[in-house]
């Protein structure tokens, strides 16, 4: 063989190999591409958000944005989800109405989870089970309404940095927190009783994680821990070693059963001398009973406590009255009233106050607005306590300090709209009938276009028109409603993080940065209108018309279905077996439609609304 030949048969081998060797490295990179790819998506992982989704209602559409693998190339889509390395770390979902429960197990397969928050939400049931999320760095669940005690496992996330449930419903006593990578913690605002534990982490954070729990003792609170009695020993027969020590023994308990004899008579007294001098004592000095539950926590308390210093008692301040005929209360009274929550919205807690006289009011304290200087608090609250209509709710009198700023009302105590339209649906609710729900529409007009023309300088009279702002009171007559949380936009500083907490912030002009004006409450109006006629959450899926989250969702489909053909798709259940009142239903999701066109200047005035629907009732009660 030529040498020539052999130099070309090497050649050809070389080349062959060469190409192998392409051919093996190009495979490699597609497996490695394909495990990539596979790596992308770990079913459980969403199948555990999936659970999330479907138990949760939100003024976002998660039904429509959770689709699909959650991670897709170390990225995600889905709203409020964080990737990293192909898994799920993160879950923000803060201030977009979240209502419901936790599922308990959702986290459980999301074994590289860091953070969850859900702050700002409207969350209740139990706290979610966080165990074997040994990664958890952050659990942020403040104001929202969890109940039940703090879980024992939570001592067990040995990784956590941030614990906050400040503003719930939780009780029980706090765990014995101890991890040292815990550096913020905050529990405040809650009914947790019994003493914080003194661990050396605990001990480390300020009274500020702790305050405003009634019933919680310890440092670094200023309330000190009852200390608890010794059991006494079970009794025995001493041995006779020890004679001397058991007849000292002896002497103490006689002198503790003559002790506990003597209080029991010492308090029989007190209380037969309290019932025959009560009506007599009034310009006494009250009793300091560590037992009375505070409308405010612990501020009230410190307040009370120091107000027979003549000094402290001036800091106090004074109530302006509204009214003249509910003066009959004063600071000091309203501080020492027992109290219950009835809710948290956007401009703060609102308590059920009853007073030592049996009068019962409600009191809002103020959030957001401790910038606002004393003499425009008082200008802005002295013009609202002025509006008196039947379908506002009146303003008694409010309170301005440099920490507290209070607004007492009438109380309206049937509940929301909101409450009466979507809670307890299903097997034994009774309906709620067209006709109610007609008269709910008209006195929710009357009392915005009373406020468009009392208040016609303001920008935007109401500014927070939502149905959990419309309260129900029910008589022999059927059901009343009634406004609240009116006319505090100019209370609040310009900046859009605070608008955005307000019903405003869903118009279309808002989201588009421009002015705002009377037709932004129309817009919200036309909302609350088309809650009442489909019986449908706004902001919620609305069915698969609905493909993408707008800040319109509710019209938006209404209009798709109405522009087919006047569709009776849109009407509540409890409502659609009411064929005779079909017409005027639709007539009434016409004029809800006008009222929440996109461009403002077409939307109808108050005043033009309201007398639409007064029209359309005139015939409805001729054709009776």
């Amino acid at each position: 063989m030529s040498s020539e030949i052999l130099s070309n048969i090497m050649s050809l081998i070389i080349d062959i190999t060469f190409f192998y060797i392409i051919l093996f490295f190009l495979s490699l990179s597609i497996v490695l591409c394909i495990e990539i790819e596979i790596n992308d998506f770990h079913p459980q992982e969403r199948d555990g958000l999936l659970v999330l989704r479907d138990s949760l209602n939100s003024s976002i559409n998660l039904h429509g944005n959770w689709t699909g693998p959650p991670c897709i190339n170390n990225l995600s889509r889905w709203f409020g989800i964080t990737c990293s390395n192909w898994h799920v770390v993160h879950i923000t979902i803060q201030g977009v109405n979240l209502s419901g429960y936790l599922p308990s197990s959702f986290l459980q397969n999301i074994t590289f989870l860091r953070q969850i928050d859900f702050r700002n939400n409207e969350l209740f049931g139990t706290l979610p089970n966080l165990t074997g999320l040994v990664f958890l760095e952050e659990v942020k669940f403040s104001v929202n309404h969890f109940s039940g005690e703090i879980p024992l496992e939570y001592v067990e996330l040995h990784s956590l940095k941030v614990l906050e449930l400040q503003e719930n419903y939780l009780d029980g006593e706090i765990p014995p927190f101890d991890q040292p990578s815990l550096i913020s913690f905050n529990v405040s605002y809650n009914h947790l009783v019994g003493k914080i534990p003194e661990t050396s982490l605990l001990q480390r954070f300020p009274k500020s994680s702790f305050d405003d729990n009634s019933d919680l003792c310890g440092f670094p609170l200023d309330k000190s821990c009852s200390v608890e009695p010794p059991a006494p020993p079970p009794f025995a027969i001493p041995p006779s070693s020890s004679m001397e020590e058991n007849k000292k023994r002896l002497q103490v308990w006689i002198i503790a059963l003559i002790v506990i004899v003597a209080a029991v008579l010492f308090l029989f007294l007190v209380i037969i001398a309290f019932l025959f001098c009560k009506r007599q004592a009034k310009g006494n000095e009250r009793r300091r009973d560590d037992s009375t539950r505070y409308v405010f926590g612990a501020w009230a308390k410190k307040m009370v406590y120091n107000a027979g210093n003549s000094e402290d008692s001036e800091k106090l301040g004074q109530l302006e009255f509204c009214n003249k005929k509910f003066q009959v209360f004063d600071m000091d009274d309203l501080l020492r009233a027992s109290a219950e929550v009835l809710g948290r919205g956007d401009f703060g807690v609102t308590y059920k106050a009853t007073l030592e006289t049996g009068n019962i009011v409600a009191v809002k304290r103020l959030s957001y607005i401790n910038e606002l200087h004393k003499r425009e608090f008082i200008q802005q609250m002295q013009l609202l306590g002025e509006i008196k209509h039947e379908n506002l709710v009146e303003i008694i009198s409010f309170y301005h300090s440099e920490d507290q700023k209070l607004v007492i009302y009438e109380l309206v105590s049937d509940g929301t709209l909101f409450e009466l339209l979507h809670e307890g649906r299903g097997i034994g609710r009774i309906p709620l009938d067209w006709s109610t729900r007609l008269a709910i529409i008209k006195d929710i007009a009357k009392g915005l276009d009373f406020l468009h023309q009392y208040l016609s300088s303001h920008k935007v009279p109401h500014a927070n028109l939502k149905s959990t702002n419309v309260l129900i009171h029910q008589d022999n007559q059927g059901y009343h409603s009634k406004l609240i949380d009116y006319g505090f936009l100019p209370l609040l500083s310009s900046s859009k993080e605070n608008e955005e907490k307000l019903a405003i912030s869903k118009s279309p002009e808002f989201v588009k940065g421009k002015k705002l004006t009377h037709k932004t409450d129309v817009y919200c109006f036309g909302i609350i209108m088309l809650e009442i006629i489909t019986g449908k959450i706004p902001g919620h899926i609305l069915g698969d018309e609905v493909e993408e989250i707008t800040t319109n969702d509710l019209s938006d489909w209404v209009r798709t279905v109405v522009n087919n053909d006047w569709s009776t798709d849109i009407l509540d259940l409890e409502i659609l077996a009411d064929r005779e009142g079909h017409d005027a239903m639709l007539n009434l999701t016409e004029i809800a439609l006008e009222c929440t066109d996109m461009i403002p200047e077409n939307r109808p005035k108050m005043s033009v609304v309201l007398r639409k629907i007064e029209e359309m009732e005139q015939i409805i009660k001729e054709n009776e």
